[in-house]
């Protein structure tokens, strides 16, 4: 199963949601919080998390225990998390309602091909998501999202060298600099024919 083929499967989860009133863009929000954790455990980069909120704690509930577990775990890590845990929870607060929704939500997740999107890059992932809202007319997200076609098109055009200085003011999802690092890393080997200065 490829990436975009995860995607799909992902964003066709939002169908789940609508009973709920959630939005497009809530969705989105609701599966980051939700594809991160499973994310650090296929990465193996569990060990920021607290070991009560990790995927496999998550996992295991259901009913009205996994919501009231799922809302304490987005306030903990918001409030108690440390660095960049504490920077994707801060402030979040989920937006569904029925237990049953939530627990098919994370039981798809769990169910997907992760060694696949691992191979693929799992920013590639996410990215695919941020696409899906940004081309759904009903949430107004098209204004937000740089097209990967536009973005490698213009880093074509820039044509960034090494030992130069990229930036890009208004970054979202941090796509120009990576496609900047992607472009000079094909024009030299990986980095490997450069001196050392």
């Amino acid at each position: 199963m490829n990436n975009s083929e995860i995607v799909s499967k992902l964003w066709n989860l939002c169908n789940v949601l609508r009973d709920d009133g959630i939005t497009y863009h809530q969705y989105v929000t609701e599966l980051t919080y939700i594809l991160f954790l499973k994310m650090a455990k296929e990465t193996e980069t569990e060990s920021a998390i607290p070991e009560q909120y990790r995927w496999d704690e998550l996992i295991k509930r259901d009913g009205i225990e996994l919501k009231k577990f799922y809302n304490n775990l987005l306030t903990d890590l918001g409030e108690q998390g440390t660095g960049r845990i504490r920077e994707i929870y801060s402030g979040a607060r989920s937006n569904i309602e029925e237990p049953a929704n939530l627990r098919k939500i994370i039981t798809n997740i769990d169910s997907l091909d992760w060694y696949s999107a691992k191979e693929e890059g799992l920013g590639n992932l996410y990215e695919g998501l941020l696409e899906k809202n940004a081309n759904e007319k009903k949430s107004g997200a098209g204004q937000y999202f740089t097209p990967r076609v536009l973005i490698d098109v213009m880093t074509e055009l820039i044509a960034p060298q090494p030992g130069e200085k990229c930036n890009d003011p208004a970054c979202g999802t941090f796509g120009f600099m990576i496609a900047a690092d992607r472009y000079i890393k094909e024009h030299t080997d990986d980095l490997f024919d450069l001196s050392a200065e």
